[in-house]
């Protein structure tokens, strides 16, 4: 890991001048797009020429982030965001390890002839990238993103823009740092993220309490018609139609710890979250102890992800991918039933 830091180091000090591109998975949640402006908070202090590119929109409540503003939307703006690709000297890639993960934006980044960093925490990278700092045993990319900064910059470097994106991330895939992937180390990041400037309070009033009306009729709807649990499998289910997604005007991000509802359950070990998006079947898979959602994900419904927090998806109707569902489940019978 150290080597393939030095081996990056003039694109992440003051002095060499570079294009650089940062991107990270369609539908970016709070620590994409925090580990994201966070590096771009950082670069642009060195005097680099640097831009975020998203391969898709993402959430409103994450557009209170210092330098949401300069974002460029692939989905909005393709010939500047494919321009801006074609032409960096380096990209770096993300929270994602795969080209599939950025759409339609995966084919320019994979043209372009720049250096591509992947920075990660996910399991079974495909090997498009150049140079890699990856681990699976980080709570966050942005915890990875703080250990670059802090080692080339210092923890003197941070500032409040800075730190109020990393933090956020760090938070968010953390679970307000309840899951098992929080260390100390983590707690002394996050402590040192909080000297620069991170307001822990107002972050996460941000991310948790700033929902629209329509987005807690949905929760509403969800918590008393459509959440089922199989007890047999200590197992939650939701699943929505492209029809119940259209009678909440549902936005991005409003199904946003949807999954996570059957875990408050007394004896639920595994929780499942399937919604129609139109184009395919989307998944969303919580665990809590030893159940693999990540082997769940992927050798059922391409997908994958962390043990306990993984998705996947499908082009099956709706219906079928929820019957499917259901019936893999008595193969897990040894990690559900335990």
């Amino acid at each position: 890991m150290e080597d393939i830091l030095e081996s990056i180091r003039p694109c992440l000090t003051r002095g060499e001048q570079q294009k650089i591109v940062i991107t990270t998975h369609h539908k970016p949640d709070a620590d994409a797009l925090g580990s994201s402006l966070g590096l771009y908070h950082y670069l642009n202090g060195l005097g680099k020429d640097v831009t975020v590119v998203s391969p898709t929109d993402y959430p409103e409540f994450l557009h209170w982030m210092p330098g949401n503003q300069e974002v460029v939307n692939f989905e909005v703006e393709p010939d500047r965001a494919s321009e801006l690709a074609m032409e960096a000297d380096i990209i770096f890639c993300l929270d994602f390890n795969d080209l599939s993960r950025i759409n339609r934006f995966g084919y320019v980044v994979g043209d372009s002839p720049a250096v591509k960093v992947m920075i990660d925490h996910h399991r079974d990278p495909s090997g498009f990238d150049d140079y890699r700092y990856a681990t699976i045993h980080t709570s966050s990319t942005s915890e990875l993103i703080y250990d670059v900064i802090a080692k080339f910059g210092g923890q003197e470097v941070f500032n409040k823009d800075m730190a109020s994106c990393l933090y956020a991330g760090i938070m968010s895939d953390t679970g307000s740092f309840r899951f098992d992937s929080t260390s100390s180390d983590t707690h002394r990041k996050v402590a040192n993220l909080i000297d620069a400037g991170a307001e822990s309070a107002k972050i996460h009033a941000l991310l948790l309490d700033n929902f629209s009306l329509d987005r807690f009729k949905l929760m509403g709807y969800v918590l008393y018609h459509k959440l089922e649990v199989i007890p047999e499998y200590n197992t939650a289910l939701v699943h929505l139609s492209r029809e119940e997604l259209q009678q909440f005007n549902v936005k991005t991000g409003d199904t946003e710890g949807f999954v996570n509802f059957g875990l408050s359950i007394q004896g639920v070990v595994f929780s499942a979250l399937i919604i129609d998006r139109t184009v395919l079947v989307k998944m969303s898979f919580r665990s809590s102890g030893q159940f693999p959602c990540n082997e769940f994900a992927s050798n059922h419904f391409s997908g994958g992800g962390h043990r306990n927090a993984a998705g996947g998806s499908s082009n099956e109707k709706l219906e079928d991918v929820v019957k499917r569902f259901k019936r893999l489940l008595p193969q897990y019978a040894t990690y559900l039933q335990s």
